[in-house]
């Protein structure tokens, strides 16, 4: 296979080092922008655009002003002895950021190629040797930059470096088939079994997500099903039948599941974005265990994220 690594780019907010939440060992994640999923109690609302995003923390504005003269647009201005941010006139250029010495101005999404996303992985390649780990690409949802997870994977199957990929699946199937030869570990995610509400929570039907889950199974990937479960939403017992027997279906598959949490609500705030689950609060653990027990009754191996 031909790699074009040095000439494909794509925006990434974040490579989180030494992480043991996604995939086996000590990973390094490599998260992208863009996904084609906006679900209501997403924890990282900086990767539903795949374009470069500029966020504002306000509680950490000194009020400087550096940041005006910095913009060539005038997108970053004073209302009310507060600052703001015009995103309709904004570049998302980083200048602002780059001037602000409070880290209250912040640049979601740079630009980098295959080899430079590969450069950040082999820095850690000491922690995977001795823990089994690897990198996984993460989001946002990496199936949108297929041509760039299969030249990264190519490369670090070369040398020998573990790979996992963490998809909401809903993707064609043909761009899992293009990666599927160089993935080593799939963290799939199934939010919800029913069509519509799977619909309302995140703004697409989950039936291309279940057919994509059902034929990875088939193909004989090693799969990890995971489920963020939300009080309200997800965790009624209608949901928790329906999802086992899928998983029954699928040769019986455990499932992880990541109880709901409120660590992103800043970034909302950031990105002047609505969150839509405010009156929900933090699943608990009596919440948590009561579905893990409810799944384990029912015959599915079942573990909690914590």
């Amino acid at each position: 296979m031909k790699l074009s690594g040095e000439a494909i780019a794509a925006a990434v907010t974040n490579i989180q080092e030494f992480s043991l939440h996604d995939g086996p060992g000590i990973r390094t994640v490599v998260f992208f922008k863009g996904c084609p999923l906006a679900c209501d109690w997403c924890a990282n609302p900086e990767c539903i655009s795949g374009a470069p995003q500029i966020g504002f923390m306000q509680a950490l504005c000194a009020r400087c002003g550096r940041c005006f003269d910095a913009c060539p647009r005038g997108a970053v201005r004073r209302e009310e002895n507060v600052h703001r941010i015009d995103y309709s006139r904004c570049l998302t250029c980083g200048g602002c950021a780059s001037r602000c010495g409070h880290g209250a101005l912040v640049r979601y999404g740079d630009m980098m190629t295959v080899g430079e996303v590969l450069d950040a992985v082999r820095r850690d390649r000491m922690f995977y040797d001795s823990s089994r780990g690897g990198v996984t690409v993460s989001g946002g949802e990496p199936l949108l930059k297929t041509e760039f997870v299969r030249d990264l994977f190519t490369r670090c199957k070369e040398d020998g470096i573990n790979t996992c990929i963490e998809t909401c699946g809903f993707a064609d199937w043909e761009s899992l088939c293009e990666i599927l030869p160089v993935t080593d570990h799939f963290l799939f995610d199934l939010k919800h079994m029913d069509a519509a509400a799977h619909e309302k929570h995140t703004g697409q039907s989950n039936e291309r997500i279940l057919a994509n889950a059902a034929l990875l199974m088939e193909s004989g990937a090693d799969v990890v099903f995971r489920q963020p479960l939300i009080p309200g939403v997800n965790d009624s017992p209608e949901n928790i039948a329906a999802t086992a027997g899928f998983l029954i279906g699928a040769s019986n598959k455990g499932l992880e599941l990541m109880p709901y949490h409120r660590m992103g609500l800043g970034k909302y705030r950031a990105l002047d974005m609505k969150y839509h689950l405010d009156g929900i609060n933090p699943c608990n653990d009596e919440t948590a265990e009561s579905v893990r027990a409810a799944y384990e009754a029912k015959g599915i191996r079942c573990t909690i994220s914590r």
